[in-house]
């Protein structure tokens, strides 16, 4: 059939949808076809449906009617991921981790220049990575770890300016640690442990200055370890490397002088000897027999040597059915946009006054999110109480809902003064009830919810039923449909975040005294085993996102676990985002890397590292401060603010709780309810 005629085609059968969804369609269904030929795990996607309406599962679009969102991690899809997927222009993300997926990585998947998240982790791709991901810039997280790549780290690497993650841990990778991974400013974690890379470690790649973890173990590196990367102190891991030595790092020797660094000789991949395209500089002193012999080296290409690609004698057929094609588009949108104005008439029928801008519109809370889907608006409509009650009873929705009114009276319409903080889905509001009450007010956008309307009317309830002296109360709810946002009432915590209480300056009076922290302890223990004590639910809930900023103060210093179950109304990609953070702080629990998958262990992995963070007074827990623990030096693991104020035994026993609760193995980590048992004695105690 002729293009112009399969234009006709498509425009006469779906006349009310955009030609731009309608015309990404062939490479998802490629997709499918890939990856899920006998289409047993995405029989949503079906060739007659529009892309952009919610029918394709884990598939979202941005406003303009293009795919910009894949999720679809642990689908148990295999295959090869197809060349087509470079027609999806506008996808900022794409998650395929957690799946069997087996072939190369294509090189035309580094041409999407949105794309801003590649999870491709936990598959079986074979060969090496792409050159060409050097030329995303938007590219932001990079995960191809565990995996089967082989070939060297390309060079191309040191021009993601954006990218804060850099994981490609457990594949086969040889070469050297390309010394310009250190020009990223914006890298905060770079693991390459667990393949076969060999060389020196370069000095260059602490010059990365937010860098906070470098994972090196389980190579064939060798040399010393320059005294710069001290800096990075338990976030730096390099055990199981033998011929690597060094001065003042735990399990190294001390280098000799024939194992020293040689400051002659050039860094691997030193940009020194590479010209701005990134190849050998030819007028380097240096020889290529210097470098190790995974590089691979292409020509330097400039002036007559290039040849130029051949522009298309047919210009003039090709604008005659780019006009064409022109008058089509134009015609659909009109129509479309007549379709879109009929259907934004009806009104819902809980929220009169809900056709005023959102927050995100007066105040652009949202903006800067790692999240793809924060921009993203779903073409079907959103209005999760508009078919009934969802399961709550006519007291529930009573007792628990909020009109729109009173949530924006409450906040004085969001005023930026009451604004408590924002993070990449959401914002939160301090606000005052017509009885008096203070409450924070969690402003969450639909984008940013579950795009089923069942699941998230299913993770409400949940909320709702959650009652418990250590967790933060949920006042009511509100959901409003014109504003595309929900907003979750809670009582307001006076004390702030356990955060602000860790890394105080001396003479501040914000340090805490130590019976406060172990009261702290114990009341987080008894929140999450709450959680995971199934009393009166179906299931356990699992926190899955344990962390200081979780903990709220109340004014008798009684610590209030924050968003418990609030994962049961994010879609996937928010919960992603939200464990980027979890991960650079050290609460992701080791076994996530392997299964993708929280349990109760994950959440007690978690509360352990913040028993080490109350102990020590510190946000990050060095290495130094676990081994203190383990042979028992206070000094290294207890607070000095305390100005040597706390309970010896206690403090043992504490430190030998957290050690245990963030063990490797989840299999030697205590379940919450045996940790609360063990607490209970300390308690007594004070």
């Amino acid at each position: 059939m002729p293009p112009i005629i399969s234009i006709l085609f498509v425009f006469f059968l779906f006349p009310f949808v955009p030609l731009s969804s309608l015309s990404e369609l062939p490479a998802l269904m490629a997709l499918k076809a890939s990856l899920d030929p006998q289409n047993q795990f995405l029989t949503s996607w079906t060739p007659h449906s529009d892309p952009c309406s919610g029918a394709f599962e884990g598939v979202a679009c941005n406003d303009q009617g293009r795919v910009a969102n894949i999720s679809l991690q642990g689908k148990g899809l295999w295959g090869e991921i197809p060349e087509t997927v470079a027609e999806l222009k506008s996808l900022t993300g794409l998650y395929l981790h957690f799946n069997s997926l087996n072939g190369n990585i294509p090189k035309e998947l580094t041409t999407l220049s949105q794309l801003t998240d590649l999870y491709l982790n936990v598959n079986n791709l074979s060969g090496e990575i792409p050159h060409g991901f050097g030329n995303m810039p938007n590219l932001q997280v990079l995960q191809l770890c565990y995996n089967r790549l082989t070939g060297s780290i390309p060079i191309q690497l040191r021009y993601l300016k954006r990218l804060s993650v850099l994981a490609l841990q457990y594949n086969q990778l040889t070469g050297a640690i390309p010394a310009s991974l250190g020009e990223l400013k914006s890298l905060t974690r770079l693991d390459l442990s667990f393949n076969n890379l060999f060389g020196s470690v370069p000095a260059k790649l602490v010059e990365a200055p937010m860098l906070e973890v470098l994972d090196i173990r389980n190579n064939s590196l060798s040399g010393t370890i320059p005294q710069v990367f001290k800096r990075l102190g338990g976030g730096f891991q390099y055990e199981n490397n033998p011929n690597l030595c060094g001065v003042g790092f735990p399990d190294l020797q001390v280098c000799t002088a024939s194992e020293g660094w040689d400051p002659t000789r050039p860094e691997p991949y030193q940009p020194s000897n590479f010209s701005a395209n990134g190849f050998p500089n030819s007028t380097s002193n240096h020889s290529t027999k210097d470098l190790p012999e995974s590089v691979n080296l292409e020509s330097n290409c400039s002036g007559a040597n290039c040849s130029k690609p051949s522009k298309s004698p047919q210009i003039g057929v090709v604008l005659g059915v780019t006009g064409l094609f022109v008058a089509f588009v134009v015609s659909g949108i009109f129509s479309f946009s007549l379709y879109r104005r009929r259907k934004q008439k009806i009104g819902s029928t809980f929220y009169p006054s809900d056709s005023r801008l959102s927050t995100d519109q007066v105040k652009e809370v949202y903006r800067k999110s790692a999240s793809p889907l924060i921009s993203l608006e779903y073409s079907n409509g959103w209005d999760p109480f508009a078919k009934g009650s969802g399961g709550f009873s006519q007291e529930v929705l009573e007792s628990f809902m909020f009109n729109l009114e009173e949530v924006e009276r409450a906040t004085q319409c969001f005023s930026e003064v009451n604004l408590l903080g924002k993070s990449s889905f959401s914002a939160t509001y301090k606000g005052i009830l017509r009885d008096g009450s203070v409450v924070a007010v969690k402003c969450i956008a639909k984008t940013s919810c579950k795009s089923d309307e069942a699941a998230f009317l299913k993770g409400l309830k949940m909320l709702t039923s959650l009652k418990h002296e250590n967790l933060v109360k949920l006042r009511g709810f509100c959901c409003s449909r014109g504003r595309g946002e929900c907003f979750l009432v809670y009582d307001f915590v006076p004390r702030g975040s356990l955060l602000q209480y860790l890394d105080t300056k001396e003479g501040t009076g914000t340090a805490l005294e130590w019976a406060t922290r172990v009261s702290i302890i114990n009341g987080v223990a008894k929140g999450i085993a709450y959680l995971h004590g199934n009393k009166g639910r179906k299931s356990a809930i699992v926190h899955q996102n344990i962390s200081a900023e979780k903990v709220l103060i109340d004014t008798n210093y009684k610590p209030m676990i924050s968003d418990s179950g609030l994962h049961k109304l994010l879609a996937d990609d928010i919960i992603f985002s939200m464990l980027k953070a979890s991960a650079a702080m050290g609460y992701l629990a080791p076994e996530y890397t392997n299964t993708g998958r929280f349990t109760g262990k994950s959440d007690v992995y978690a509360f352990g590292m913040i028993i080490f963070q109350i102990l020590t007074g510190k946000q990050k827990i060095t290495q130094s401060a676990r081994q203190g623990a383990e042979a028992c030096r206070f000094e290294d693991f207890i607070d000095p603010s305390l100005a040597g104020k706390f309970a010896e035994c206690d403090a043992v026993k504490l430190a030998k709780l957290a050690l245990l609760c963030t063990h490797e193995s989840f299999n030697h980590r205590p379940s919450m309810e045996c940790v609360v048992q063990e607490l209970s004695g300390l308690v007594v105690s004070q």
